[in-house]
């Protein structure tokens, strides 16, 4: 017997050195030189690979496994190889390694390059890569690393640009990797719009264009003749990550729709904590300088006046102007003073309780339908205290969120 379980271990401990966390086996890269293939600070890895890898993220039946995904930093083609130190073999271990390279395939477009040589040599034709679509907007940021300004461009696309379609198909398998919840979209469904960002960059005196990030918007229709344009994905590629450019894409798209007046209001499909951030610094800067937010207006509280307006004018939507209205007014309060910082902390409670009072209303109805002793247990999952401290802890979180929009205000 002991034979036995000491057997098994050690076969367990063999197998297990052939797992890999595919997080880390994955490796991407925009190249934009030759020599970036052998650069590993070229070198980037996903967030996630859960959907392509199952729930552990991890690769079995392999030792140093590498999944190699090199894009050309423009057009994308795409480079895509498998490399490992040694494999689990069917005949002597009895197990089956992954298969991993059908994994990958499951979500990049096929023609893409197995050898490097294709790939550099596809490199070279990178100078004829240029933008697709209505050029929306130009920006510079400054670089410190290259000690100069960078130029940025943002495009509005659409599918009848010709080769979008096949580049769109590249673009988008890098939401796998960055974004939890992300899914392909329906490209035949003309009511989405899509909007790039490119950085434009020199090589050997020509001027070159890199994919930075983009986002999908989707279209929805509201009666009578209204359409409601829904942010439904966007990403900044991580080389490009914290320099500011969701900002730019975010403004460039609410000022894209503000100046069509079929458009009611934009929204977000089930947004993430960091694209919140992002969207209350965007707004907050759009209508810090409306009439309707002026310091007065806004020690009166928030008025239909600031939803019509904001609605009308920045096409912003009723809840997230309710947000806009909080941070400007915090930004106007003197939290010093106790009477000024009173009213701003009921003001935002009163908000906040909402989900409380509706839970209450339930209970009530509930309250009428059930026996005594069913009642107890429901009322004790509802203490006063307990919803006293959560409704304290949300403030000081929203309060704390808000200060960082405002930091971030007081530096652009």
């Amino acid at each position: 017997k002991t034979l036995f379980i000491s057997g098994l271990t050690a076969m367990e401990k063999k197998l297990a050195e052939y797992k890999c966390n595919t997080n880390e086996a994955i490796q991407l890269k925009l190249v934009r030189f030759p020599e970036d293939l052998e650069d590993d600070n070229t070198t980037f890895n996903p967030e996630y690979s859960h959907q392509v890898f199952g729930d552990d993220e991890v690769a079995f039946g392999y030792k140093g496994l590498k999944i190699l995904l090199y894009y050309i930093a423009g057009n994308l083609s795409t480079l895509f190889r498998i490399e490992y130190t040694s494999k689990v073999n069917e005949k002597f271990d009895c197990v089956e390694a992954d298969d991993v390279e059908s994994k990958i395939r499951e979500i990049i477009p096929p023609g893409f390059c197995t050898n490097t040589d294709d790939f550099v040599s596809l490199l070279e034709k990178e100078v004829n890569f240029k933008p697709f679509g209505m050029l929306l907007h130009t920006y510079s940021i400054h670089n410190e690393e290259a000690g100069e300004d960078i130029t940025y461009q943002i495009y509005k696309a659409d599918m009848t640009c010709p080769g979008f379609r096949e580049y769109h198909e590249r673009l988008q398998t890098f939401l796998m990797w960055f974004i939890e919840t992300a899914s392909f979209i329906d490209v035949d469904d003309e009511r989405w719009n899509y909007f790039l960002v490119f950085e434009k960059y020199n090589k050997d005196g020509a001027t070159l264009f890199a994919t930075v990030g983009y986002m999908t918007v989707y279209n929805y229709y509201v009666y009578p003749d209204k359409t409601r344009p829904r942010v439904s994905q966007m990403l900044i590629l991580p080389p490009f990550q914290g320099e500011g450019h969701g900002a730019q894409l975010l403004e460039t798209v609410h000022r894209y729709y503000m100046s069509s007046p079929t458009v009611l209001d934009i929204t977000a499909e089930d947004p993430s904590e960091n694209y919140v951030k992002l969207r209350d610094f965007v707004l907050v800067k759009l209508c810090q300088d409306l009439l309707c937010f002026s310091p007065v207006k806004l020690m009166q509280g928030f008025s239909q006046e600031m939803v019509t307006e904001a609605q009308q004018k920045l096409k912003i939507n009723k809840q997230h102007t309710r947000r806009v209205y909080e941070i400007l007014r915090l930004r106007a309060t003197n939290m010093g003073d106790a009477e000024q910082s009173r009213s701003y902390r009921l003001d935002v409670k009163r908000r906040l309780i909402g989900p409380y009072k509706k839970k209450q209303r339930e209970l009530a109805k509930m309250r009428r339908c059930l026996r005594p002793e069913e009642m107890t247990n429901q009322l004790n999952q509802i203490d006063l205290n307990l919803q006293r401290e959560q409704l304290e802890e949300s403030f000081q979180q929203l309060v704390s969120d808000y200060r960082r929009v405002l930091e971030r205000l007081a530096q652009a």
